[in-house]
């Protein structure tokens, strides 16, 4: 695989498990040194770092809770102190908490406004704690989910919310860091086979419901939604910007 991002420094946050560990695994095949953030699954962390290693990258977890805002600065500095500059921000850590309707008496207000500190808060906190460090040239992509442009069921209103901030979001960035050009934009997703999609789906219409919503009737795997982010990453892709990408087989159209 061609090494184009040699030279590049990538942070993906989230990174120790699912989609996170993909993209950072993609990244470290086309190249590049990557850091990788983690809340808790510090096992988890240290075995993407060993894959990482393994494939010839530069490579360091860093444990940072994307729940507290207070924790993005370090979380960058910790980056730059080890590689020197930071190329490439890729927001995709995220929480799903999903399965009740805004009527239901039972919905526990608490968890779904954690969800918006992490998802949304979070990324925006990673956001402004890396802008002015991101080298001229740059890219900062958000893991948003194909909820952010299409609901087609109910009970997943706050999640969804939370992936449409980050389009808004993501556009108004665009526009700041533009004469920079930085790029900004947003990949969505589809259902993946991810510990996530696993914890909500018996939350949600069964698997053959939702597949019959989609033309290409599978879910995604995660090597074609990483495959995308390095893309929109890489050095064909710099007239791209403020765009939603969306990875889910026409889910939507």
């Amino acid at each position: 695989m061609t090494a184009i991002f040699k030279g590049k420094a990538v942070l993906v946050t989230g990174g120790s498990r699912g989609l996170g560990a993909a993209i950072a695994e993609a990244f470290a095949d086309r190249g590049a040194d990557v850091a990788i953030s983690y809340a808790a699954s510090a096992d988890k962390a240290r075995a993407v770092v060993q894959k990482l290693k393994a494939k010839g990258a530069r490579a360091i977890a860093v444990r940072s809770d994307q729940s507290d805002l207070s924790s993005a600065t370090p979380l960058i500095d910790r980056v730059m102190a080890e590689f020197g500059r930071l190329d490439i921000l890729v927001n995709n850590a995220g929480i799903a908490i999903q399965g009740k309707r805004v009527d239901d008496p039972t919905l526990d207000g608490e968890d779904y406004n954690r969800q918006w500190q992490v998802n949304v808060l979070g990324s925006i906190a990673n956001t402004r704690a890396a802008a002015s460090k991101l080298t001229d040239g740059g890219r900062i992509i958000f893991i948003g989910s194909g909820l952010g442009s299409y609901v087609p069921f109910p009970c997943v209103a706050d999640y969804a919310g939370t992936k449409w901030a980050l389009v808004g979001y993501a556009k108004g960035i665009a526009r700041d860091l533009g004469p920079r050009n930085i790029t900004v934009n947003v990949v969505q997703p589809g259902i993946m086979p991810t510990d996530m999609a696993a914890e909500v789906a018996g939350e949600l219409p069964n698997l053959d419901a939702i597949l019959d919503l989609h033309p290409i009737r599978r879910i995604a795997t995660l090597e074609e939604v990483a495959a995308t982010v390095c893309f929109v990453a890489g050095p064909d892709a710099g007239y791209i910007n403020g765009e939603t990408i969306n990875v889910a087989g026409g889910l939507g159209i």
